[in-house]
């Protein structure tokens, strides 16, 4: 998987740029970007890609059905077709599983637990296929009538199998036309490096640091190794998933496409609230827009509403009980600071807010770990000191002095940093010494993208999380 990364990097991607700005017609773009991204996709998914071809096909015609009988019952009828087939292949594809299961599970009855292997990225391109088809329902986007515009829509590789999830109408006219532009595709290279930076050199080393402290013998662990464990899942799930939007909205604007912002630093928000709003960002404002809305959002039967979307956008996660559950907890807290919390924590200076929140996510991420409520509740205690594990020994110590210095840089880079950086060179060099600017861009992004390499080259390779979702 190594050489697969490296064929991406350095054969792929430059292929399919050169290739694309050599041709002039955006119909040969287009059709040389689905290409491109069913292939990739392939390349992965041999079979399942026909899955992602078949889905696009129904959700296409549905659209066309929509606006054909526009203002009449089959205008709903195409509507809630598309909506049963998408749902449909992912109770098949992700959650048959767990269904069998807990029905065995409950009647004693051994019915044979199906066995699917789950199609990379189904859960993002099903929620953007029928978000399509709802939006053209709604009128907020007409249908599209070219089959391969609606299908490089689906298929685009950028962001393809782990996001962000791209709604049709935020991308509709730069489907229909793109136009080379250098201060695009500049920017679209140092995003994707940032991105790659961030997986690469911070999420994967994190990633070493999780399992050796939360996938062994939690009996052997010190307390203090348990939150040092979980922190370092905190900073992995964080860079692994926004290095992944990072590296997909840099790719889109390679291409000519503007994605909509998928991450905006969630770890110096001050309450889950905030938090939520800016973490996942094209998921939480999906369900909100397509669920917790129409059900009558803040309106009518609000708290039934929350925990609704919020017991979805945990089941949307995998089928699992602690996915579940870790959805219902941040439903709950929420719940909680509508209730009494904001008036409580207005009270108290803004640091406590944000060690308040702090814990909240640390919490959250140990319930999203550990898939087995067993060793869930023995971490548990041992986080809390509730386990006859001692708290501290000396390798830990050492563990800490060897890595303080990529510790404080992750910590560093979990605040708006960046962008001040950014800002401040483009406002002090940008009037005076543009050309330093520009040289210096090039020269961070090289270093970055060596440094990634060097460390793709030396370590295992290690998948993205959301991958599996």
């Amino acid at each position: 998987m190594v050489f697969a990364s490296l064929v991406f990097l350095y054969i792929f991607l430059p292929l399919n740029l050169i290739l694309y700005y050599a041709l002039k017609d955006s119909v040969y773009r287009n059709a040389l970007l689905t290409i491109f991204s069913l292939f990739f996709y392939a390349w992965g998914e041999p079979v399942w890609v026909f899955l992602l071809i078949f889905t696009s096909l129904v959700d296409y015609a549905n659209a066309l059905f929509i606006e054909k009988y526009r203002d009449t019952k089959w205008a709903k009828a195409g509507l809630v077709s598309s909506v049963i087939f998408n749902l449909g292949i992912l109770m098949v594809f992700k959650y048959s599983g767990f269904f069998v299961q807990n029905l065995n599970f409950i009647t004693g009855l051994s019915i044979p637990v199906p066995a699917f292997t789950l199609p990379i990225g189904i859960s993002f391109y099903t929620f953007q296929s029928v978000s399509y088809v709802v939006d053209v329902y709604r009128r907020e986007v007409p249908a599209q009538r070219d089959y391969m515009k609606f299908l490089m829509f689906v298929s685009l590789y950028h962001q393809l199998v782990a996001g962000p999830i791209v709604r049709y109408v935020h991308i509709a006219n730069e489907i229909d036309s793109r136009k080379f532009n250098l201060k695009d595709i500049s920017a679209g290279v140092t995003r994707f490096c940032i991105g790659l930076f961030k997986k690469v050199c911070i999420a994967n080393v994190a990633g070493q640091f999780v399992a050796t402290y939360l996938d062994g013998d939690l009996t052997k662990i010190t307390g203090a190794e348990a939150w040092f464990g979980i922190l370092m899942y905190t900073f992995q799930i964080y860079f692994d998933f926004s290095g992944y939007s990072d590296m997909a909205i840099g790719l889109g604007r390679m291409f000519g496409f503007h994605y909509y912002e998928n991450f905006n630093y969630p770890y110096i928000a001050n309450t889950a609230t905030e938090f939520w709003r800016r973490w996942h960002i094209s998921l939480s404002t999906w369900f909100r827009d397509y669920i917790y809305i129409p059900l009558g959002g803040k309106y009518k039967f609000q708290v039934r509403n929350l925990f609704i979307v919020w017991f979805l956008t945990g089941f949307w996660h995998g089928a699992s009980w602690n996915f579940i559950l870790w959805g219902l907890y941040w439903g709950t807290l929420i719940f909680l600071e509508r209730m009494f919390l904001f008036k409580v924590l207005e009270k108290l200076p803004k640091f406590i807010w944000h060690l308040y929140l702090l814990f909240a996510v640390v919490i959250g991420w140990t319930l999203f770990y550990f898939t087995d409520f067993e060793r869930l509740g023995q971490f548990m205690n041992i986080l809390f000191g509730l386990a006859p594990n001692t708290f501290w020994t000396m390798p830990l110590q050492v563990v800490l002095k060897e890595n303080m210095f990529w510790i404080a840089i992750t910590v560093i880079l979990c605040t708006p940093v960046y962008r001040f950086i950014n800002w401040w060179t483009k406002d002090f060099l940008g009037r005076r010494k543009w050309h330093l600017l520009w040289y210096g861009t090039i020269a961070i992004n090289v270093v970055l993208l060596l440094l990634s390499t060097a460390m793709l080259v030396e370590k295992s390779y290690n998948p993205f999380i959301y991958y599996r979702f």
